[in-house]
């Protein structure tokens, strides 16, 4: 049963692109993922990008995706690209 669990956890690592940063985009994310139970981080990034990790189960990692593709973000997001992998145990969201 534990390998089930397991095993449906999951990494997403999101850039989010457009006006994202300096409108409370990493605070709302944040509040977004502890509210799907998930672990992770949403970091500035040079050329104002913002870095969504999360760590969880996969469908919540894929609700906070579908979240951030939305349009009811703060700024505006005009592209998010993804990349799945291995959850590395993280433990709490914070904002960088």
């Amino acid at each position: 049963m534990a390998d089930e669990a397991n095993a449906e956890l999951t990494r997403l690592t999101a850039w989010v692109h457009g006006h994202v940063q300096g409108v409370g985009f990493r605070w709302w994310t944040r509040s977004r993922a502890l509210e799907l139970g998930l672990a992770g981080s949403a970091t500035n990034l040079r050329g104002g990008k913002v870095e969504v990790v999360a760590e969880g189960p996969g469908r919540a990692c894929e609700k906070l995706l579908e979240i951030l593709r939305s349009g009811d973000t703060p700024g505006t997001v005009e592209h998010v690209a993804e990349q799945w992998s291995q959850p590395r145990g993280l433990t709490d969201f914070v904002e960088r």
